[in-house]
């Protein structure tokens, strides 16, 4: 169970993670470097599956996916609040069961060490939160939004 603190720092912290890992799918000058380094990564590795050479509206994709979680990211580092922390596991949720299904289709093995971090900060950001430690007017305001 997290005290509020705790959770907070969570919160903060699983937003730095998210705009380190994604300000280069950001823009597609940035995922062009990213995608070359990827590639190569790949290649060095050895690993089974593959990944495809970027056509523009796959660019498009990458960016918009790039963009939302920065700005999300900022979010949650500026405001990180409980229930953004759960939001943001639910997300992550999803973000996993669509790298499997990309693994099961012949992605690049890569994305495997992006979804146990994906799990992993699902698992702690659905973990209960204690209010014992929760100040009375967060609690209050906790009691009013529903959360």
């Amino acid at each position: 169970m997290w005290s509020n603190t705790k959770y907070r720092k969570l919160v903060r912290a699983s937003g730095i993670y998210d705009l380190v890992v994604t300000i280069g799918f950001a823009t597609p000058w940035s995922f062009a470097l990213m995608h070359g380094w990827l590639s190569g990564l790949h290649g060095k590795l050895g690993l089974a599956g593959g990944i495809p050479v970027f056509e523009p509206m796959h660019m498009m994709m990458a960016n918009l996916m790039g963009s939302i979680v920065c700005v999300w990211a900022w979010l949650r580092i500026r405001h990180p609040e409980q229930r953004f922390g759960r939001y943001d596991a639910a997300g992550r949720v999803l973000f996993s069961t669509w790298q499997v299904y990309a693994l099961l289709n012949g992605a690049s093995a890569l994305i495997w060490g992006v979804l146990v971090l994906e799990v992993l900060w699902a698992i702690a950001q659905l973990a209960p939160v204690s209010r014992a430690h929760a100040s009375p007017v967060g609690a209050a305001l906790c009691r009013e939004r529903g959360a």
